[in-house]
Order: structure tokens, then C-alpha cells, then sequence
């Protein structure tokens, strides 16, 4: 079989790799345009996929759109039986999805139909599932609506970061491609229609997204630390100056569990204590324990080291633009 592979990031990797390891005849990889990088946007860096794929010595095609007759004859002249796409990054028409013999399939990082979209990762944490996956599912000109082929289940931990859980997707997905093409081979595929009445939406990330809120429970503030760990950082001010905050623990899950009388009594957003194991700040419903921040134009440093340098205090207070209202945790996680 003759597999034409797209894909952008290092998410995208692992599969690509796990095919050629497998010994499938990968005749091609689809991905973005190198893109300009720093201040004189003047060095232009290939996408990971790319790097991988010149390493294996395959022919690489970047249509700055899938479309055109230009960019048709060149996949025509590829032959592909089937076309694979993990993260590619662009939608793609039709007449692509359809013009290998065998179509299309796409490795989504979600249990379909929870989470059709773009950052269904991110998703998953901030909506606090406690599972996920990687589905193989057919694709089809709506968005992430074809019929499934294969799906393979991880659970999501509890005190897991986007990060983390990225990664093992991303080898997930690896592991699900080669198992689902196994299956085709044998002719033992079945393809599951989704029920679209259970389908849920994980947008695009945005700086909103990002955005903490320690008005919030103490659940819901760890889950927006976590989802944007390492990227982009969950960002707030502190005295006016922007900051980001990773590595977090629940001290107090709601008020009831806080023992400490000074901590109870603190407006949301109020740092209580600072130590070697980290800062903890009062939301909206309980506490938190922060274990490294990160000023503008900075590293990340803990909060003790800040503190050291006169940037951080007790009694120092996170802004919030909700004010110092209550949102309870099902209120918060209304949407991403």
C-alpha cells in the first residue's frame, strides 16, 4: 500500500516514523510551508515533519493551500493508495480527501465525537475528563465527522499537564495508525458512524483560553495551569506586570478543606505563603500551590527565588478582570 503521509508538528512525528518502521511504503509527506521565525522574520525553519521526513529521504510537498491543479498533478503523480493526516494544519477539500483509491484517514487526538476540533488535548483537562485517546476514523468534509475505524483509550491524570499528555498521545497515535492499517490488511476494519448528537467542540487555542482567573475554584485554576503547560502558559498580572504560572497542586479543593484561618479569610488571588515547595494562592473556592513562575522576558524561576529577588510577596495579590466574585467549578468549565 502506497501512503501518502501529512502532518506539521512534532505531534505529527512519532506516526509518521511508526509507518516507516513498520515497513509501509510511505511515497510521500505532505506539510506547511517553512515558516519565518525572530525579529527579521529573514531565517525560515522547517516544520518537524519535514526534518523527519528529508532525514528519511522522502520527497516532501509545501503547498502554501492543498489545492490547484499544480498541486493535484504532484499528488497524482505520487500515486497514493491512501493519504494518513495527523495535525496537518490546513482543511483539506474534497477532491483531496477523496483521490487516493483507499481515501483518507486521520489520526485525532480525542474519543470521537467528544472533542471534534483543534486543541482537543487542552480540551480534555480543562473540561476535566478523567480519559481520552486517539481515534482513526475516516475523514470526510466535515470537521472530524467520519466514521471511526479504530480508537485505543489512555486515562488522563490528575495532576497530568498538556505537556505530558501530548507526548503520550503523540505516540498513542503512532500505535493506533500501524494497528489500524494491520486491520485493513486482514480486511477486518469496521467502520462506526459517529453520533453527532454527542459531539463536542474544542476550538482553536487563544489567549483568552489562557487567561487565569483566581475568582475561580481551586479545581478549575488547576486545570488552566495544567492545559497550557508548557505552551503558552497560563498567564495573569501580578502588580500590574504580566506573568505565567506552571507546575500546580489542589492545597484545598474548596473552602471547607482549608484549616488555615489567615488563607480563609484572603480575598481571591492573595498569596498566603511562600516556600521551597512553592507559593499558595486563594481562589475564589479553596487554594493552590504554584511551583514556578514565569515574568515577561524571563525563565521560569521558583517562587522563592522571586521572592528573593524582591518580585513576588506574601500578601501580594494575582489581578483578575472577573473582579473577586464566585464562579463555581461547573460554572467555570461552561466552556474552553
Amino acid at each position: 500500500m502506497r501512503i501518502l503521509f501529512w502532518g506539521t508538528p512534532e505531534f505529527a512525528v512519532p506516526p509518521l516514523l511508526a509507518l516507516l518502521g513498520e515497513g509501509h511504503d510511505v511515497v510521500g509527506v505532505v506539510t506547511q510551508p517553512d515558516r519565518p521565525r525572530g525579529r527579521s522574520r529573514s531565517q525560515l525553519d522547517p516544520s518537524p515533519v519535514k526534518l523527519a521526513a528529508l532525514q528519511e529521504g522522502l520527497p516532501v510537498l509545501q503547498p502554501e493551500k492543498p489545492r490547484g491543479d499544480a498541486f493535484m498533478k504532484d499528488l497524482a503523480e505520487l500515486e497514493p493508495d491512501l493519504s494518513v493526516v495527523v495535525a496537518y494544519g490546513h482543511i483539506l477539500p474534497k477532491i483531496v480527501i477523496d483521490a487516493p483509491r483507499l481515501g483518507t484517514l486521520n489520526i485525532h487526538a480525542s474519543l470521537l465525537p467528544k472533542l471534534r476540533g483543534a486543541a482537543p488535548i487542552q480540551a480534555a483537562i480543562l473540561e476535566g475528563h478523567t480519559e481520552t485517546g486517539i481515534t482513526i476514523m475516516r475523514m470526510v468534509p466535515a470537521l472530524d465527522a467520519g466514521p471511526m475505524l479504530h480508537v485505543v483509550r489512555t486515562p488522563i491524570n490528575s495532576d497530568g499537564t498538556y505537556g505530558e499528555l501530548h507526548d503520550h498521545l503523540s505516540e498513542l497515535g503512532a500505535l493506533a495508525i500501524v494497528q489500524a492499517l494491520a486491520l485493513m490488511g486482514v480486511d477486518a476494519a469496521q467502520e462506526i458512524e459517529q453520533d453527532d448528537a454527542e459531539s463536542t467542540y474544542a476550538p482553536k487555542i487563544d489567549r483568552a483560553s489562557a487567561q487565569l482567573h483566581f475568582t475561580r475554584d481551586a479545581v478549575n485554576v488547576s486545570r488552566v495551569i495544567r492545559a497550557f503547560d508548557p505552551r503558552p502558559g497560563a498567564h495573569t498580572t501580578l502588580a500590574g506586570a504580566a506573568i505565567k504560572c506552571f507546575g500546580v497542586r489542589i492545597v484545598a479543593v474548596n473552602d471547607d478543606a482549608i484549616t488555615d484561618d489567615a488563607l480563609r479569610a484572603s480575598r481571591p488571588g492573595t498569596i498566603r505563603s511562600i516556600d521551597d515547595d512553592g507559593l499558595v494562592v486563594r481562589c475564589g473556592d479553596g487554594a493552590v500551590r504554584i511551583t514556578q513562575l514565569q515574568p515577561a522576558g524571563k525563565g521560569r524561576l521558583a517562587p522563592i527565588d522571586l521572592m528573593r529577588g524582591r518580585g513576588v510577596h506574601i500578601g501580594d495579590r494575582f489581578d483578575d478582570s472577573e473582579g473577586t466574585g464566585y464562579l463555581s467549578a461547573h460554572d467555570a468549565a461552561g466552556g474552553i
